[in-house]
């Protein structure tokens, strides 16, 4: 059972990066306009667009059923219980239950189970087809991040979260070969699953990325928006935590804790950062390539595991 610090610490977290999604996804979309020399959007956008949405009607289709409805809740509060357990600003996990990498993984699939379901509950054709291109990206993506988390927690002896983040940064791991790999591959996942060039466009409504969203308005439009904001920023998180976790609070103090944000909020914006000068790169890609690409990954994430079998 967590004690009541972990417990505050994993709900201030929580709540944290609830309210400052969206400033993390205007800030991505801010560097992208930079780069191009434009003016782009303020940082602030997102604000303005999901208070814009919280003060139209909510409509929703004739044919469409209970997981429609359900499906913006459902997903902010899954993204919500898996930022109580990601180790962003410590190096443990505030709630450990939680952040184990078998429940996080399975949480987050959930998510993107729910957001499909939810486009063919709708009873749109475009809905339909947004939502089996999000299920092919899932069956793309998920394996490479399981197969490299596991080669991590292989390494580490442990399946939580902080505790192969804590291996990593003290060099614990017998093979530094395969924990370059695993990170490689699950950096790489990561970049597929934000939704950038050459894969996606994520701020682009029309693409089929976000067709699932394409009946959804008002209120439940602006939760589920705030949603994808949140998941790009834990995704991001996830990440750090376990494989760049130098930096975070080693224990519950006060400056500690000060510093770990510090560092987390730098390592966020180099990462970003580092995506913008990629995704600015590069030309968007047909999507039926995707799985060509994405064979780079399985086969990094598999090298890392057989490295991690002969001790390399």
């Amino acid at each position: 059972m967590p004690t009541l610090s972990h417990f505050l610490l994993a709900v201030v977290q929580a709540l944290a990066l609830f309210a400052v999604a969206p400033l993390i996804s205007g800030l991505s979309r801010f560097e992208r306009a930079k780069m191009h020399t434009r003016r782009g959007p303020s940082i602030f956008q997102d604000y303005r667009d999901i208070y814009k949405l919280l003060r139209r009607q909510d409509l929703a289709p004739g044919e469409a059923g209970r997981i429609f409805q359900f499906m913006p809740v459902v997903m902010l509060a899954t993204l919500m219980v898996i930022a109580t357990g990601l180790p962003m600003l410590t190096r443990f996990t505030p709630i450990s239950a939680v952040g184990d990498l078998i429940t996080v993984v399975y949480l987050f699939a959930l998510i993107r189970f729910f957001f499909s379901l939810s486009g063919l509950d709708s009873g749109s054709s475009f809905a339909g087809i947004g939502a089996s291109r999000e299920l092919t990206m899932g069956v793309l993506v998920e394996p490479i991040m399981m197969l490299a988390l596991f080669v991590a927690a292989l390494l580490a002896g442990s399946t939580n979260l902080g505790e192969i983040g804590i291996a990593i940064s003290s060099g614990t791991v017998h093979s530094a070969a395969a924990t370059l790999l695993a990170a490689g591959a699950f950096a790489f996942a990561l970049y597929i699953e934000l939704g950038k060039l050459p894969y996606d466009m994520a701020e682009a409504e029309q693409e089929l990325q976000e067709g699932p969203l394409t009946e959804y308005s008002g209120p439940s439009l602006a939760l589920v928006k705030w949603g994808l904001a949140l998941k790009q920023t834990l995704v991001v998180g996830w990440f750090i935590g376990v494989f760049l976790p130098f930096g975070s609070a080693t224990e519950m103090s006060f400056f500690g804790l000060i510093g770990g944000l510090i560092a987390f909020v730098i390592k966020l914006f180099v990462i970003f950062g580092v995506i913008a000068v990629i995704e600015n790169s590069v030309a968007r890609a047909r999507f039926r390539l995707t799985p060509q690409h994405s064979w780079l990954g399985v086969g990094a994430a598999s090298l890392a595991f057989v490295f991690y079998l002969v001790g390399l």
